[in-house]
């Protein structure tokens, strides 16, 4: 497969940052990819009320995606907003293929952590997404989804040879060096590739700023070893690349943590001899 990450910084304008998904859309089309993926928040970055922008799946920005990857044949994998049934909204990555509906995976796990709430304002989603590209088996995760090991596990057993992680990750002490081993260690835990494609830092000093996680760059793509094929610097960057997923079913078979993992009964209390 050959595989687009674009590693973009997006506005509070969700014309404008789907005007930079067209232009990067064709480009990676141009260099016979058969995917590209973006961030979390592509339609409209953190910090801002999100429910003004939020549209449902048929909408006007994820209609104008899909046809992005309808005329340029290309997969095309971006986060963007939804209303939820309980005046929320659903965090959702998009996953717009050429000859096929859309499809929307609301990200299950919400970003309640280091001082911001998403809960507020987001609804869980609560269905793990895999689908067909290019002939082979991505799954869909997003952001802090990394920090939970068992939805990758649950991917690859749904037989995920790729596993995509549109991300806007939280920056400050620590978060680039947690982030650098969630993405290998998803890899590790999976036996998948995992392309975790991150917000860049973003151009204006004040956004940056915010509580919102708005983004740190660092997009890195692991191959089913741990191995890092591709790890992105702070900046906008885009970048195509070969990846043989034959070699998930070769990790499977060295390294077989999924035929090998057992049940582990949870201890709801523990106890000890006196």
């Amino acid at each position: 497969m050959r595989l687009a990450m674009a590693q973009i910084s997006s506005t509070d304008d969700p014309d404008r940052n789907l005007a930079v998904v067209a232009e990067h859309t064709a480009a990676a089309a141009a260099e016979r990819a058969d995917l590209i993926v973006f961030p979390e928040a592509t339609m409209c970055r953190f910090g801002v009320p999100l429910r003004a922008v939020a549209q449902p799946l048929d909408g006007p920005w994820a209609s104008a995606v899909v046809a992005l990857a309808e005329e340029h044949r290309i997969a095309v994998v971006a986060g963007m907003f939804i209303p939820a049934d309980d005046g929320r909204i659903h965090n959702t990555v998009l996953v717009a293929r050429p000859g096929h509906a859309p499809v929307g995976y609301h990200k299950i796990h919400l970003y309640d952590a280091f001082g911001f709430a998403e809960s507020k304002t987001v609804a869980p989603g609560h269905d793990p997404l895999v689908v067909d590209i290019a002939g082979h088996a991505v799954g869909v995760a997003t952001c802090y989804d990394i920090r939970f090991p068992a939805l990758f596990t649950e991917l690859a057993r749904r037989g995920a040879e790729l596993i995509v992680v549109p991300t806007s990750w939280g920056a400050g002490p620590g978060k680039v060096a947690q982030w650098e081993v969630l993405t290998a260690a998803r890899a590790l835990d999976s036996t998948t590739f995992v392309a975790a494609v991150g917000q860049a830092v973003p151009d204006d000093p004040a956004v940056g700023e915010s509580t919102a996680p708005t983004g740190v760059g660092h997009s890195r793509l692991s191959d089913p070893f741990g191995s890092v094929i591709a790890d992105y610097g702070s900046g906008v960057r885009v970048g195509v690349h070969e990846i043989d997923l034959t070699l998930t079913d070769k990790a499977r078979t060295a390294l077989a943590v999924l035929d090998n993992a057992r049940e582990i009964a949870r201890l709801d209390r523990m106890t000890r001899d006196d």
